[in-house]
């Protein structure tokens, strides 16, 4: 499990939305103007995230939550792989169908390597939305700091 400690901001039925707690490391830094890690952080911390929860916890509390690390990898193989195969597949059909002599051949292949890995996205996202793949990395409340 990737672990993160939050802080909740609102709680609603089951679902408790939380905020990035403020990292005490860079509290301090003379380069905290300058620094790329200062400018995600703080980017990130007026983020809200829907977190599931099953114990007893009230706003303004600091929470561990946490992420299965299996299903995260799963999820970015799919995300991230299968539409890269898809690019390369569909220039590949598009060079093996298409004869050489075939006007702006290369123009087809990029449009087919386009549309393939288009259509690979699609259909990741509506199996997704059809609940045919559950690779949604949902992060869960673990404890209460």
């Amino acid at each position: 499990m990737i672990e993160e400690l939050a802080v909740v901001v609102k709680i609603e039925n089951q679902q408790v939305w939380v905020t990035s707690s403020s990292n005490s490391a860079c509290g301090g830094c003379q380069q905290k103007a300058s620094c790329t890690t200062n400018a995600l952080g703080s980017v990130l911390k007026k983020k809200l995230v829907p977190v599931d929860c099953d114990i007893q916890i009230k706003t303004g509390d600091e929470v561990i939550i946490a992420i299965d690390e299996s299903l995260l990898l799963r999820a970015s193989l799919l995300l991230y792989l299968v539409p890269l195969i898809a690019l390369f597949l569909g220039a590949g059909v598009a060079n093996w169908v298409l004869v050489s002599e075939t006007p702006n051949l290369d123009l087809w292949i990029a449009c087919s390597a386009l549309l393939s890995f288009l259509l690979s996205l699609w259909l990741i996202n509506r199996a997704q939305s059809l609940l045919i793949l559950n690779y949604y990395a949902r992060p869960v409340v673990l404890r209460k700091i």
